[in-house]
């Protein structure tokens, strides 16, 4: 049988739960269903044969997501009180082909989030009214049917395109936690805890902020840049660190962000920045004599 003759079917209008499953099942069970059509039905509703024929395929080709009463469905009588949806399905049947994934955080984390929205678990989340939220995929998604109405392949493919992305972040995420709690150095200052960590992960400055650090300092051991940052609410500044490294480095191109929270050697947005000579201890010993 043709990969390319399977058939993903779920309904119109594809909410997050409808996309995330079948996103799962094309990228993490690619070796069935990499190369499989997406139809749409009403909601609950199956397919006919004339309509599998359209595709190209037959009825026992047809994977029901969301909808169909089938495996992957979770609107049953049996099932509608559970805290199940057809992503977290759609999950556990990819785990049992692919172990492996039961380990992966960043498509846990989806998982998650894609049941947490599909019991309307918002009312419970802090301050839930605030349109903060609207800002959030399952919302976007949303947006997508006063924007592009009618256009279930469209929306389908912005949510692939999103969860990607989302994939992409969470995955660096996850790791920048693992390095921060693995790598780092902490640095006791006067006015709160430092953490200093060399890796590539720059997602790492912000989980540590977030984690209480007052200021961060990561030196990027391939590229030779340092980036160091103070949290907002931090009684600190890093005027004193920028005169004095601008002393003792006389190659490195650095920024001083105007906020005195921001202190940046190498960024994304500047492709002509001169890595710093400074290694991560240097940096230590400046910030103990300043800030210690």
């Amino acid at each position: 049988m043709s990969n390319s003759r399977l058939l993903i079917v779920t309904h119109h209008a594809p909410d997050l739960d409808a996309i995330a499953s079948t996103w799962i099942l094309k990228k993490f069970h690619a070796q069935k269903f990499a190369d499989a059509h997406i139809g749409f039905v009403n909601p609950g509703d199956k397919i006919t044969l004339e309509e599998a024929e359209i595709y190209g395929c037959q009825l026992h080709e047809i994977t029901y997501v969301d909808t169909g009463g089938g495996e992957f469905d979770h609107h049953q009588p049996g099932r509608a009180m559970e805290r199940v949806c057809a992503t977290s399905l759609v999950f556990d049947h990819v785990c049992e082909v692919h172990p492996e994934k039961k380990d992966d955080e960043a498509l846990k984390s989806i998982v998650e989030m894609a049941n947490s929205v599909d019991h309307f678990e918002e009312v419970y989340w802090p301050e839930s009214e605030s349109e903060r939220y609207l800002f959030m995929l399952h919302e976007i998604v949303r947006g997508h049917e006063f924007t592009d109405p009618h256009n279930d392949d469209s929306q389908m493919h912005f949510g692939f395109q999103c969860l990607d992305n989302i994939y992409a972040t969470l995955t660096q995420y996850h790791k920048a936690k693992e390095v921060v709690e693995t790598k780092g150095e902490e640095l006791e200052l006067k006015k709160g805890k430092a953490l200093l960590v060399e890796t590539r992960n720059d997602d790492t400055i912000k989980v540590a902020q977030k984690m209480g650090y007052v200021l961060v300092a990561r030196k990027d051991p391939k590229l030779g840049h340092i980036r160091i940052k103070v949290r907002p609410d931090a009684d600190i500044t890093l005027h004193a660190l920028n005169d004095k490294i601008l002393e003792v480095d006389k190659k490195g191109t650095w920024f001083f962000h105007g906020s005195g929270k921001m202190l940046l050697n190498g960024s994304h947005k500047n492709n002509n920045q001169r890595p710093s000579p400074l290694n991560i201890q240097q940096i230590r010993i400046i910030l103990e004599e300043l800030y210690g």
